[in-house]
């Protein structure tokens, strides 16, 4: 099995992240892939996706992700397994908390991938997200906010990781 973890980053948080995710799972199955220096048809190298994106200012995308936005129509994704994390301020942002995390599913929806790693939306404070479920009972991936619960970041990554292996291991069973 081969993971690829792609991330954009203006502040680091999400890349730190991605590394605390390569850390978690393990080095010699995650390999970090910084979307200002890889092109995202990299993606069609591996198994499992992860995919970690910050959301900027009043819902925006993240401008690695920006870059490569129209280059996600064209990448051979179809039959991939995909897992996302998100990097949000409740608080300052509550209208648009981890947009882009929504934005980006929808955006991959136009191929025929299998998602994992949705999270519970229990132990946050926002106003609105387009990164709920349709039941907006969960988030489409692990929802992180380091601006003001950065206690809970290890943690939350860490039961994650958990969640998405056994979940991509009974996709593939």
């Amino acid at each position: 099995m081969r993971i690829g973890l792609f991330y954009g980053s203006t502040n680091c948080h999400t890349e730190m992240v991605a590394e605390k995710i390569r850390d978690v799972i393990g080095s010699e199955l995650v390999e970090l892939n910084n979307l200002k220096d890889v092109p995202v048809a990299l993606m069609a190298d591996y198994d499992l996706l992860i995919l970690g994106i910050p959301t900027w200012d009043f819902g925006q995308l993240q401008e690695d992700w920006e870059d490569q936005w129209d280059a996600l129509d064209s990448a051979e994704l179809d039959g991939k397994v995909i897992a996302l994390y998100g990097m949000g301020d409740q608080l300052g942002y509550g209208d648009w908390f981890l947009d882009a995390m929504g934005m980006l599913k929808e955006k991959l929806e136009q191929h025929q991938v299998r998602w994992v790693g949705f999270w519970p939306n229990q132990g946050y404070d926002f106003e609105a997200s387009k990164a709920l479920t349709e039941d907006a009972s969960q988030f489409v991936g692990l929802a992180l906010d380091d601006d003001n619960q950065w206690k809970l970041t290890e943690e939350r990554v860490q039961s994650w990781c958990v969640q998405v292996l056994e979940e991509y291991a009974a996709l593939i069973g």
